[in-house]
């Protein structure tokens, strides 16, 4: 601490006669020795997050001023380290009283620049159009992400009790191989509801591949429409609306209630299994509607067929009609589904990133789209770019979730299996090659699929010493080296096991 101080009187000598370069060639020298302080002090996690992107300002008289890009980043700042960076710039520069943070000025900066669109330096200290009379580098202003636009809809047209989001309309619903036939169902009932052939339409798949949209889309185009009641709720409320019903002793004006809608939606069927008497009371309406020439919409996470908890003549009833099925999204509408999200925020996300995250969250289109919400979020709040570095910090939690968890019994299945032994001589002490290559292997993929130790890996084979595992793994190594054969073996029963 002392040398810093001797040498900030050698430069106090000369801040008030210096010239501007001299100036800013000072102060980053300061700056770099204090932001070096401030990552030894909080950790580099820390720094990152919150002062990594803190600019040179210039100074006025005794306070300095430092920029943040965004409002929020600022006030963090401001309430957290503002006194430690008051006491740092003291110590190195006593002539500095006074530390004040600002908003990055942004009059110099094009307006159709954004924080995801232009990387920020690495390096809070490297500044680039410096200068150190109130002014610092060029920077471009956060991203302001605009909330989508909810219209009440007009009087009349869409009921109240509809409960319907005009955001999910066919207009913003991807297509794609695995949900297009029902998006091409749910588009015939919207332009003629109760056709033969499609009433009920059974829509069936797993979460969050879009069910809810198409019944959300197909109900904002009826009710549009003009003179069609139509009422969407899920099975849970249906449950809890025919509950409450009873208690107040409501039932017949319940009944009377849904029983005269043009179209009636029911979201999630699989939540009325095992509530019998609610499964009857929906038994009577579905049928009563169907009689009247009323069109009936369902979603569930199976078919039909194959929601064994429902009694079999509701079953029968609601395959009776046009059942559509949404499979798991492909890696191409994955891309599709983040490109026209980006659009829609009016973001640029370099292909890296898309690429990253429809390779890593395939299994629900929601969570996909909620990451996707985080990224772009994260980047209004900061200041920074979606980089893919930034994109596995921020999702860390969401990606860790959806990491391919190998074990090592499933290693010596699948390496038994093709190496045509008993996964029995996994364990054993036999010695035989025919069975000591392919447990070799077993013991080089456990190390590399797994995070587990020599000492447990050898243990889950039959109790042998962590050597035993280091000689495996050393000597398939070397085999994959010299037989170019033997290494593609090994590197498609490694790629079996990770997808």
């Amino acid at each position: 601490m002392s040398e810093f101080t001797e040498e900030s009187k050698e430069f106090h000598l000369s801040l008030q006669d210096a010239d501007s370069t001299t100036l800013k060639s000072i102060l980053e020298i300061h700056w770099d020795r204090i932001c070096n302080r401030l990552k030894a002090e909080v950790g580099e996690v820390e720094y990152r997050t919150w002062l990594q992107q803190i600019t040179l300002g210039g100074i006025e008289e005794d306070e300095l001023t430092l920029y943040l890009p965004t409002r929020f980043l600022r006030d963090w700042v401001r309430s957290q380290y503002n006194s430690k960076l008051n006491q740092l710039w003291n110590t190195e520069l006593p002539q500095i009283r006074r530390v004040e943070l600002a908003l990055t000025p942004t009059s110099d900066t094009p307006a159709n620049t954004s924080p995801v669109q232009e990387e920020i330096p690495s390096q809070a200290s490297k500044t680039n159009d410096f200068n150190p009379i109130k002014k610092t580098q060029k920077q471009a202003p956060p991203t302001v992400i605009e909330e989508p636009e909810i219209k009440e809809a007009d009087e009349g047209k869409i009921p109240l009790q509809t409960q319907l989001d005009p955001r999910f309309t066919f207009d913003n619903f991807i297509v794609g191989k695995p949900n297009e036939f029902a998006y091409a169902c749910s588009r015939r009932v919207a332009e003629r509801p109760s056709s033969p052939g499609f009433n009920p339409l059974f829509l069936y798949g797993g979460v969050g591949l879009g069910k809810t949209h198409l019944m959300h889309a197909i109900g904002f185009e009826l009710a549009k429409a003009g003179n069609i009641s139509v009422s969407y709720m899920s099975a849970e409320k249906f449950m809890y609306r025919f509950i409450a019903s009873i208690r107040s002793q409501s039932t017949i004006e319940f009944k009377e209630e849904l029983r005269s809608v043009d179209v009636l939606m029911i979201d999630d069927l699989q939540f009325l299994i095992g509530k019998d008497n609610t499964q009857e009371e929906f038994f009577h309406t579905f049928n009563a509607l169907i009689d009247a020439g009323r069109q009936i919409i369902v979603s569930a996470d199976k078919s039909p067929s194959d929601l064994s908890g429902l009694e079999d003549r509701l079953r029968t009833r609601l395959g009776c009609g046009m059942v559509a099925d949404i499979h798991a999204t492909t890696y191409e509408l994955r891309i599709s589904i983040l490109e026209a999200k980006a659009a829609s925020a009016k973001v640029v996300i370099s292909p890296k990133v898309m690429e990253f995250l429809a390779h890593k969250i395939t299994t629900n289109v929601r969570e996909l789209e909620g990451a996707l919400n985080r990224l772009i979020a994260h980047a209004n709040l900061f200041g920074r770019p979606i980089t893919l570095e930034a994109t596995q910090e921020v999702l860390h939690d969401i990606l860790k979730s959806h990491e391919r968890r190998v074990t090592i019994e499933e290693i010596q299945r699948k390496v038994s299996e093709h190496c045509n032994i008993r996964q029995t001589d996994m364990t054993s002490a036999r010695r035989a090659r025919a069975v000591a290559r392919p447990r070799q292997i077993a013991m080089y993929l456990a190390k590399q699929l797994t995070s587990r130790s020599l000492p447990e890996i050898g243990r889950k084979f039959g109790n042998r010493d962590h050597t035993t595992v280091m000689h495996a793994i050393s000597r398939v190594s070397e085999l994959m080296e010299k037989d170019s054969s033997f290494a593609e073996d090994v590197e498609l029963l490694r790629k079996m096991l990770e997808n």
